[in-house]
């Protein structure tokens, strides 16, 4: 008996099964080449983030030349045509070893016999002196000085003891000369307290153990309260401070240094955090009314009697990063020459006297630098909101930049305010130096031991004072103070 043949509505089922599965089929395909498309974009966008990483250095962002090793990238001058050439200017005086007349010891040498005939030139007039000087170092040696206290008695049979000099209280000690070397030793050449005693004992002869140079840099740093706090004040009360912060670490943990700083002042403290707690503790930003340079970093904007000033050194070197990427290069370029070109304008109007631009021409850089903003946006349309992972470099630059425009240009509109933050980045400097010669600090006093002697330092050198000098002063008791600014 033959099978029946199916029915046309069995068909049109089975027909309609295989189509569902098809469309399920083709969904699920589309589902995975959209998850591989996913997968791809996000690998792309890794390798492209991690090719900007490997290519940062010292020239395009904050790393230091020191991080570079030997595979340094070609130097960029951004000196235009025309201006001043490289190396010392004509008419620099420029600095050399010069004859002094007054030598402290004097050598003559005088000829015995004549050259061409051997004649005794004993009573021969001199026609000439030729002056050669050498500058060298003395025998050096620790001096003694020997304090004899006498006790005298009365005819009445009382015994009386001449007062002992000040800070004389020991049958021997070392004076504040040896201990000045040693708090410079580690205050300003950060050497570890292990090799600044083996120096002292290989230089002046004094055999002092590390556990003395860490209690006289204990000593002097407890002498700097009335230094501190003067400086502290007279940094709340200036019209322009650069403000900086950067890592260190201590007691095996990331500890925070921020400084604050002017061409004559230098304050560096130590916290824990690195937020507006730290900066609070550091006692300048809260009574601060005048305007800060600085970064960027957020945290600065917490203080509201602020004007703030951007560093366009950093700038600079982000504008740099972002030109390298692709479709980014007109209007990075162009805006880092725009910078440039005002920096050079402030620079000669400077000179000439002037404190600020003149709103003529200010309107027309701020014109200029309004339309390279609308460029930069134009070659990122599309882009993500905000506070989000998926901004690229050069969106978050152009945020900063469009966001805070007379930040940026601060510099233009104001005289007194500089075109970078360098003042307090060559300050803070120190601290990353004293991190690799020394490492970290074992303890958060130790810490603020060293922040405490660098801001005196730093101060001292920056008023024309000698370390040396201004430790000796210190350890006697009598801390140098800058003079009061108007």
């Amino acid at each position: 008996m033959e099978p029946a043949e199916p029915s046309v509505a069995a068909l049109l089922a089975a027909l309609a099964e295989r189509d569902r599965q098809l469309t399920d089929l083709r969904a699920e395909r589309d589902r995975q080449l959209a998850e591989r498309d996913q997968v791809i974009a996000e690998l792309l966008a890794r390798v492209a983030d991690l090719e900007r990483r490997l290519g940062q250095n010292s020239r395009n962002s904050n790393r230091p030349p020191s991080s570079e090793g030997y595979a340094k990238p070609k130097p960029k001058s951004r000196r235009q045509r025309g201006q001043r050439g490289s190396g010392g200017q004509p008419g620099h005086p420029g600095t050399t070893l010069a004859q002094v007349q007054d030598p402290d010891r004097v050598v003559v040498h005088r000829p015995r016999r004549c050259d061409s005939c051997h004649r005794s030139l004993r009573r021969a007039r001199v026609s000439s002196v030729e002056r050669r000087q050498v500058f060298d170092l003395p025998e050096v040696r620790l001096a003694v000085t020997e304090h004899r206290v006498e006790h005298r008695r009365c005819r009445c049979g009382q015994i009386t003891m001449a007062a002992a000099p000040d800070r004389v209280s020991a049958p021997t000690q070392y004076g504040p000369g040896v201990r000045g070397v040693a708090t410079y030793l580690c205050g300003a050449q950060h050497l570890p307290v292990a090799r600044a005693a083996e120096t002292l004992a290989d230089l002046l002869g004094a055999p002092v153990s590390a556990g003395s140079v860490v209690t006289w840099n204990d000593r002097a740093a407890a002498g700097l309260d009335l230094f501190t706090a003067t400086v502290r004040d007279e940094l709340a009360a200036a019209g322009v401070v650069c403000f900086d912060e950067s890592g260190l670490r201590v007691d095996a943990h990331l500890a925070w240094v921020h400084s604050a700083s002017t061409p004559t002042r230098t304050l560096f403290t130590c916290h824990d955090k690195r937020g507006v707690d730290a900066m609070d503790d550091a006692g300048v930003l809260p009574a601060f009314t005048g305007v800060a340079v600085h970064d960027g970093w957020a945290p600065y904007r917490t203080y509201p009697n602020l004007t703030h000033a951007l560093c366009n050194a950093h700038h600079l070197r982000e504008l740099d990063a972002v030109a390298e990427a692709a479709g980014q290069a007109d209007w990075a370029d162009a805006m880092a020459r725009l910078l440039v070109e005002v920096n050079t304008t402030v620079h000669r109007a400077r000179q000439d006297g002037a404190t600020g631009l003149h709103p003529d021409l200010l309107a027309r850089y701020r014109t200029r630098y309004g339309q390279l903003i609308e460029a930069g946006w134009r070659a990122n349309p599309n882009s993500p909101a905000r506070r989000t992972s998926k901004r690229s470099p050069a969106v978050n630059l152009l945020d900063r930049l469009d966001t805070h425009r007379d930040d940026v240009l601060r510099f233009a509109a104001d005289f007194t305010v500089p075109f970078t933050n360098n003042t307090a980045e060559q300050d803070i400097r120190m601290v990353k130096l004293r991190q690799k010669i020394s490492g970290g600090l074992r303890t958060m006093t130790g810490a603020r031991i060293f922040c405490a002697l660098r801001s005196y330092l730093s101060t001292a050198r920056k008023n024309g004072q000698h370390n040396l000098t201004v430790l000796r002063q210190l350890h006697q008791g009598k801390p140098w103070l800058p003079a009061p600014t108007c």
